[in-house]
């Protein structure tokens, strides 16, 4: 049963993995609407671009109706602000994440006191994926279609 609430799930799903797909398949039960936020992120030089990593997204989560696909280049918290979102999504993985989370969700909750951020955990069989072990398995030519979505392998293939 879903909660009467929209939810944001920021990142820059830089590719999208399957662990990311959980998280949203699991938050569209959950929430009424979920939007998935990919930031532009230039800081950290993503391998795909914004609109491509836009497109990667979306056809990953087409079959989820309450969930859409925004580029934001924004403070989190104003474009939570924006799209009228008191819930910000994010995954963990590890321990490791934790700490990292724990400071940003401080952070956040300082900037907007009105928006709260809420931890899932994807499934034990993708808690290992991340984006960064994506991109260097498929740079050295291994196979990533266990960790990724069908539309992923082959932009990753064909880049």
């Amino acid at each position: 049963m879903a909660m009467n609430q929209k939810a944001i799930y920021p990142g820059t799903f830089d590719p999208v993995t399957n662990g990311h797909v959980d998280i949203i398949s699991r938050a569209a039960k959950i929430f009424t609407e979920v939007v998935v936020a990919v930031a532009s992120n230039n800081a950290k030089k993503p391998f795909f671009q914004l609109e491509k990593r836009i497109e990667l997204v979306e056809q990953s989560v087409s079959s989820f109706p309450n969930v859409s696909v925004i580029g934001f280049d924004s403070l989190l918290t104003h474009f939570a602000h924006q799209q009228k979102a008191n819930i910000i999504l994010r995954g963990l993985r590890a321990v490791s994440d934790f700490e990292y989370e724990f400071q940003l969700a401080g952070m956040n909750r300082k900037l907007a006191k009105d928006i709260e951020t809420i931890f899932l955990t994807p499934s034990e069989n993708y808690m290992f994926i991340s984006s960064t072990l994506v991109r260097e398995i498929a740079a050295l030519g291994g196979d990533v279609s266990k960790f990724v979505p069908q539309a992923v392998v082959e932009a990753l293939t064909n880049a």
